[in-house]
């Protein structure tokens, strides 16, 4: 049993002010390995998909986030007209694009 006793340290005696700090590194690497593995990730995606949102221009053949397909008729700072079937336009907000299917140069009407 004296060995646990000797095992356990003499409590004061240690390494002083750099014990602290060395508590503090395997938080700081962790942080760094979900900065650069999924912080930063997120990050770069939705700026490419406001870049995106902003691009979104009449003619423009779209998919929503709900899964509907259509071509941009009419776009403003926050709604977009989307025809879904030969006239049937609908109004979606601009942030629930999911993505651009097709750039077409000019509308087919």
């Amino acid at each position: 049993m004296d060995f646990l006793a000797h095992a356990m340290g003499t409590g004061g005696t240690g390494t002083g002010g750099g014990g602290s700090f060395g508590a503090f590194v395997p938080l700081i690497l962790m942080f760094a390995i979900f900065y650069f593995l999924l912080i930063r990730p997120q990050q770069k995606k939705a700026k490419m998909h406001k870049q995106m949102l902003s691009a979104v221009k009449k003619g423009d053949k779209v998919v929503s986030s709900g899964g509907l397909h259509g071509l941009v008729t009419g776009v403003s700072d926050d709604v977009v007209t989307m025809e879904i079937a030969p006239k049937i336009r609908v109004k979606v907000s601009r942030g629930s694009i999911a993505g651009i299917l097709r750039r077409d140069e000019t509308p087919q009407e």
